[in-house]
């Protein structure tokens, strides 16, 4: 406790002051910078399946590579690979991200989860279903309004 309230000696920090910041329309609408990776593709398709095979199951959060994750994170990684491929965005490497270089990379993240989840003895769960699902949202015309509405669906046709 002692380093708790050297920290933060009151019960809360409601009295805490942030600073302000004047955020415009302009901020809001304003195209973030900076490079799209194979990498970062990789890694939202990896978490935003193996949260959403999670949350299929019944859990609402899981610890995933030493962090807790919950809908949130998988709504942001579906959502961003969404806006990557719809827009064609061109990775850090050059390639533009096509439907096929979509398809080529989510196959090789899908098999490689698959054969991690067997080495560790765990088993599937609804890992294939997560898959798909994650896989039809993102190419879907239209963004899906929320990824758990969709899952949900899938939930009523098991009978669940």
């Amino acid at each position: 406790m002692e380093i708790f309230d050297a920290g933060m000696p009151q019960p809360n920090q409601i009295a805490t002051a942030m600073p302000t910041a004047t955020i415009t329309a302009k901020d809001l609408l304003a195209v973030p910078e900076g490079p799209v990776t194979e990498k970062g593709l990789r890694q939202n398709l990896n978490v935003g399946i193996l949260y959403l095979e999670a949350w299929l199951r019944g859990n609402g959060c899981v610890p995933l590579y030493n962090l807790m994750e919950d809908a949130a994170t998988s709504e942001i990684s579906r959502t961003q690979v969404w806006q990557w491929l719809k827009n064609r965005v061109t990775l850090a490497d050059g390639r533009t991200l096509t439907p096929e270089l979509y398809g080529q990379i989510f196959d090789e993240e899908v098999g490689a989860v698959r054969a991690r989840l067997a080495e560790e003895g765990v088993g599937a769960g609804r890992y294939e279903l997560a898959a798909q699902l994650f896989d039809r949202m993102i190419r879907s015309e239209e963004l899906p309004e929320f990824l758990t509405l969709s899952a949900y669906e899938e939930l009523m046709k098991l009978g669940l």
